[in-house]
This record gives structure tokens, sequence and C-alpha cells, in this order.
């Protein structure tokens, strides 16, 4: 449980610490290849609003605000994104377009994830039952409790004119 809560915690700063870690590993590691400048100047951005959206998302859900902690699925997806982003911040040549499609395609299953996730939780469930001659049916809900009544209860009827 302490893994699943510091990680959400980390979720918000990482929205920050990711971008500037490819802006550091550009200037430690690229050293001004044109290519990679005009790709950072596209990733940065695209990574900051991705985790942001991404961390909203996965704080929606009604499951992690109760417990205040992030799903193992958001921990495995997240952070296995959150690897591949650091990754490219190394700017390889031999991996970095591979690297590059993974961590799209990554954010585009994590956001497809995420709203899964949140559309399950959001629209409840209803339960099936079987009869044993197979008959499935969907078992009464119990309302609200009537209020007690203490006493005598008085019932007095309207007056219409002409009745």
């Amino acid at each position: 449980m302490v893994l699943r809560r510091v990680f959400l915690r980390w979720l918000f700063p990482a929205a920050f610490v990711l971008p500037l870690w490819l802006f550091v590993g550009w200037i430690v590691f690229a050293g001004g290849s044109g290519w990679a400048l005009l790709w950072l100047l596209i990733a940065a951005p695209t990574v900051f609003v991705s985790e942001i959206l991404l961390s909203l998302l996965v704080r929606a859900r009604a499951s992690v605000r109760l417990s205040g902690a992030a799903g193992w699925r958001d921990i495995a997806g997240l952070g296995l994104w959150h690897l591949v982003i650091v990754a490219l911040g190394f700017y390889d040549a031999r991996l970095f377009f591979a690297l590059l499609a993974l961590s799209v395609v990554g954010a585009l299953v994590l956001f497809w994830s995420s709203l899964s996730q949140l559309w399950n939780e959001a629209r409840g469930s209803v339960t099936v039952l079987h009869a044993q001659d197979g008959t499935a049916y969907i078992p009464p809900t119990s309302g609200p409790p009537r209020p007690r009544t203490v006493g005598d209860v008085i019932v007095v009827p309207e007056n219409r004119p002409g009745h």
C-alpha cells in the first residue's frame, strides 16, 4: 500500500520532472543535434500535458480517492511509460526511434486503460442471478428505509365539491 500511495503522489511531480529530464538529456547527451532539438520542442510539452491528463484520470476514480493509492495496473503501465521516457532522455541513436514509438503507443494505451477503468467504476454494476432452471433475473434493490411512525396515523381525505 505504501508503494501505491507514493506512486500516486509522484504522478503530478512527474509531469514536471520528466520533461525537464528530456531537456537535461538533450544538453548532456545530444549536444545540439538538430533533429533531437526539434523532437524535444514537440515531446517535452506533450509529455507534460499527457502526464497531467493521466494523473487526473487516475485520481478521478473512486477507488483511488477512497484508498489514497494508485492501482497496480496504473503502477505497471505508468511506471513502464516513465522508464521509456527516461531512456529517451539518453538520446541513443540506436534505440531512439524505437523508444519514441514505444512512448507514443504507451501513452495511447495508458489513456485507453485509464478511461476504461474510470468508466467501469463510474457506471456501477448490475448483478444478474440465475434460478435453478436457468432463468436469469436481477435481484430487487433495497430502497431507503421507511420512517417509522410512532403513535396513531390520521388520514384526512380531501374535500372535493360535488362528491
